[in-house]
């Protein structure tokens, strides 16, 4: 029994040395063999479609008012619907007016009565009968009286809500038989022939603007085409004109507001509140470096977490480390701003697994990253 289990110790201590000098043999033989590694590359292309950028857009009403009363008081009526369109001066609601009405009542009282007392008093005043003073008096009187009754003539006025301009009924806020306080919003009349679409510009875009920081918004907006879309129509292009620009950076987020103004399409439904994508063309008003975009998976960090990318030397197909200054990212996009010049052909995908000089292929054209018409390359 000793001799057999002797025996049996030898034959798979053999076993385990011919496994791992077979193993040696497999990993050592790559190693000394020259890797070709396949790759996704990306053609770097400065200014044409990087220019254009897309922001998300926020549509308002370019005319919009949210309406109250002048005075407080009970609805009575409210004589639209929401989506009604109407015409200027149109009465829209109205408050129970009897309150004013017996206080007019009371006011036209006193005026009439006072008027008369004035003019009694400018009979007498020239026959002495009634003193300048008691005349003074009088005509004081007379000129409360009238002030008051104009005030309450305008408060009874003011119990119905007219339309300041031609619009559209966005939204009712009260209902009949509400107590409602002055000044307190009843309906919200918009016009929508004309849109507002709102964008925030970054302030990393603004500071690549060739024109100085002053005045370098209003020269974008000039210079710089813009049209919007929307969600089941893509393909359609909506121009948009520059309307206002913010020169002040919001406190919280540092971009700038930029509002434009386009029609109301008749066969396209936009209202306000809906959202649209602006596609704003910089390309006669940002500087040619920061019109490289390319994919963020093609940017990796060196030993000092300096970004760098792989480029392809076409004549060799092989790749040399290039340092570049990156900008902001959109999506799945970085922004160079130095170390490429446009026409280099980079490694996109792969690139953690590159060496100096190591030697690669491209993918098949079928299996290569594309960029969609009209996003930046």
């Amino acid at each position: 029994m000793t001799r057999l289990c002797r025996f049996a110790l030898s034959a798979v201590l053999l076993v385990l040395l011919g496994a791992c000098g077979s193993g040696r043999d497999e990993e050592a033989a790559p190693a000394n063999a020259d890797v070709v590694r396949p790759v996704k590359t990306f053609v770097v292309e400065a200014g044409g479609a990087s220019s254009q950028r897309q922001f998300p857009g926020r549509i308002e009403a370019a005319r919009r008012a949210d309406l109250s009363f002048r005075v407080p008081g009970t609805v009575k009526e409210i004589l639209v619907k929401e989506g009604d369109t109407v015409a200027e001066g149109t009465v829209l609601a109205r408050l129970d007016a009897t309150d004013f009405r017996i206080v007019l009542s009371d006011r036209q009282a006193s005026y009439d009565n006072a008027r008369r007392n004035h003019e009694r008093a400018r009979e007498l005043l020239p026959s002495g009968n009634i003193s300048r003073i008691d005349y003074d008096r009088t005509e004081a009187s007379f000129k409360s009286a009238q002030a008051a009754l104009r005030q309450a003539q305008q408060d009874l006025a003011y119990t119905e809500l007219r339309a300041p301009f031609a619009g559209t009924v966005a939204k009712r806020l009260v209902q009949r038989f509400e107590e409602v306080a002055a000044k307190e919003p009843v309906i919200s009349l918009a016009q929508l022939n004309s849109l507002d679409v709102k964008i925030d510009l970054a302030e990393t875009l603004v500071r690549s603007f060739t024109v100085p920081e002053q005045g370098a918004i209003e020269h974008a907006s000039e210079h710089a085409p813009a049209w919007a879309s929307f969600e089941g129509v893509p393909e359609r292009r909506f121009p948009l004109k520059i309307k206002e620009v913010a020169t002040k950076a919001d406190a919280k987020t540092q971009t700038f507001e930029i509002t434009f103004t386009m029609a109301n399409p008749a066969d396209v439904v936009v209202l306000p509140g809906m959202t649209a994508t602006v596609t704003v063309d910089f390309r006669d008003v940002v500087r040619a470096s920061g019109n490289i975009w390319i994919p963020a998976s093609a940017v990796l960090g060196d030993a000092a977490l300096a970004p760098v990318v792989w480029v392809i030397d076409p004549g060799t197909m092989t790749v040399a480390r290039r340092a570049v200054r990156v900008g902001e990212m959109q999506g799945e996009r970085i922004q160079v701003l130095d170390g490429l010049a446009g026409s280099e052909e980079i490694v996109a995908v792969g690139a953690s697994h590159m060496a100096e000089g190591m030697r690669v292929t491209r993918m098949a054209r079928g299996e290569q990253a594309v960029p969609r018409a009209g996003e930046p390359n």
